[in-house]
């Protein structure tokens, strides 16, 4: 009688643990089922480093269609290219949560050199996207500002060429010389931009189709025929680009007056320049103005011999100015002896200096926008690559084809990676101890204590 008691508790707790152990597995399944239904995400980093900023988030739901990335990378090191990979496919995955119809794909240059020759792969990991059939290229390392401007850029909805004035000995965009703005043009084609050179002196008016007029610091004379025509372009609402690189308006002095612009007399001197092995002459820029081009804008910018330029808004035009660039902070406009210059409070103007002016007026249904700035080296071949001046070039011609979006999206800092230890014994001590815990002591104690337990156990 108590053997079959016996037996039969056997079998009910036989059956009760195999009851819990199906019930499990319908819960993890049930559980699995759900997790893949539904997403929820946390982020509780300081600076919210592991999910994205409002405005990458905002493109990616501009953007109707899917997003292919194809990575081009080798498998020669250590880790078998498994850990760069990685690092890749947990940062799109970022971009993935936002935007599902993102793909991703590896090849190896190595073993398809004839694909990685045709996509025109140069660095090991570049990495090729494409949308909407068109292409752009990025090489690593690369953050979330980067690929989403670039993403910004694929995007790009405005065909209105820009155009630019020629035959009067100006900086052509798309010249070799190395003042010449070649390079600069070229970056500008490479984000979707193309170009269209009219010839003043036939057409009747300067075509409405382009999206801007860019007039880069005219040698010679523009005749009075041409200049009436910029003149009458600019009451018609069209966006313009003036470099200066001296007081001489070359016959376009009826535009300055139409715009308020004056170029002020003297040569901006930067001692400070001296310290980077330059000459006085070579100015930097570190301070900006309150304006879209500019805004979170900090980058060093370098020009040479720049030109003092003021605007005023006039009553009639409804002219609205802002001063975007300040250089020779702790320089001065010289406006005496230019061999051998000092400042003279009495005639000289100290710095900062502004070379640059954004003017914009209402004016149908997109507006009016014009910038004039007071130097065209920095865009040339020379000096693109300094600082950011190609960053500051790109952003001017950005604003003033009405494509704000793709003004630079400044990466949030990362106030959370660095912590400061003060350079004591004690301190060192005490880091080493807190380090070590987590990365030795906590896991070894964790796990001696748990088979110290297995063992008392197993004695009782």
């Amino acid at each position: 009688m108590k053997k079959t008691k016996n037996i039969k508790q056997k079998l009910q707790l036989l059956l009760q643990n195999w009851v819990f152990v199906v019930l499990f597995i319908i819960l993890v399944l049930l559980l699995g089922f759900i997790s893949n239904q539904y997403e929820f995400s946390k982020d509780i980093t300081q600076a919210n480093r592991n999910t994205l900023t409002e405005g990458s988030i905002g493109v990616l739901k501009e953007m109707d269609g899917p997003i292919n990335l194809t990575v081009f990378a080798t498998k020669d090191d250590v880790n078998k290219g498994d850990k760069f990979r990685q690092g890749i496919i947990n940062f799109i995955a970022r971009y993935q949560r936002s935007k599902p119809d993102i793909n991703i794909k590896f090849i190896s240059p190595v073993e398809e050199p004839k694909l990685a020759q045709d996509m025109g792969i140069r660095v090991d990991g570049e990495v090729v996207v494409e949308y909407n059939k068109r292409t752009e290229h990025i090489t690593p390392p690369f953050a979330e500002q980067e690929l989403t401007n670039l993403l910004v850029r694929l995007t790009r909805t405005n065909e209105k060429p820009i155009m630019y004035l020629d035959g009067h000995g100006e900086k052509n965009l798309l010249g070799l010389k190395n003042s010449d703005l070649g390079e600069f043009g070229k970056q500008l084609e490479n984000k979707g931009f193309k170009f269209s050179n009219p010839d003043l002196t036939v057409l009747p008016s300067v075509p409405e189709e382009g999206s801007m007029l860019v007039i880069a610091s005219p040698k010679k004379d523009v005749s009075d025929l041409e200049a009436k025509k910029i003149v009458k372009y600019l009451e018609s609402g069209g966006n313009l680009l003036w470099l200066l690189d001296d007081s001489n308006f070359k016959g376009l002095d009826e535009i300055a007056q139409y715009i308020g612009l004056t170029v002020l007399d003297g040569k901006i001197y930067d001692p400070s320049s001296e310290q980077y092995g330059s000459t006085p002459g070579l100015t930097f820029a570190l301070r900006y103005g309150d304006h879209p081009i500019t805004r979170n804008f900090m980058l060093r910018t370098l020009f040479s011999n720049p030109k003092a330029l003021n605007a005023k808004g006039t009553y009639e035009n409804g002219w609205e100015v802002t001063e975007l660039v300040d250089v020779a902070a702790g320089g001065w406009l010289e406006r005496g002896n230019e061999t051998n210059p000092t400042f003279e409070e009495d005639q000289d103007q100290s710095g900062p200096i502004n070379i640059a002016v954004a003017l914009k007026r209402e004016y149908g249904e997109v507006g009016q926008r014009v910038v004039v700035v007071g130097n065209s080296e920095f865009l040339s071949n020379a000096f693109i690559t300094s600082g950011g001046n190609l960053d500051l070039g790109v952003n001017l011609v950005n604003w003033l084809s009405g494509d704000d979006k793709l003004i630079n999206i400044q990466p949030m800092p990362l106030k959370d990676v660095n912590v400061t230890i003060p350079e004591t014994r004690t301190s060192f001590v005490i880091a080493w101890t807190i380090f070590h815990s987590f990365q030795y002591f906590i896991p070894v104690g964790l796990f001696i204590g748990g088979i110290w337990l297995w063992l008392r156990r197993r004695k009782r």
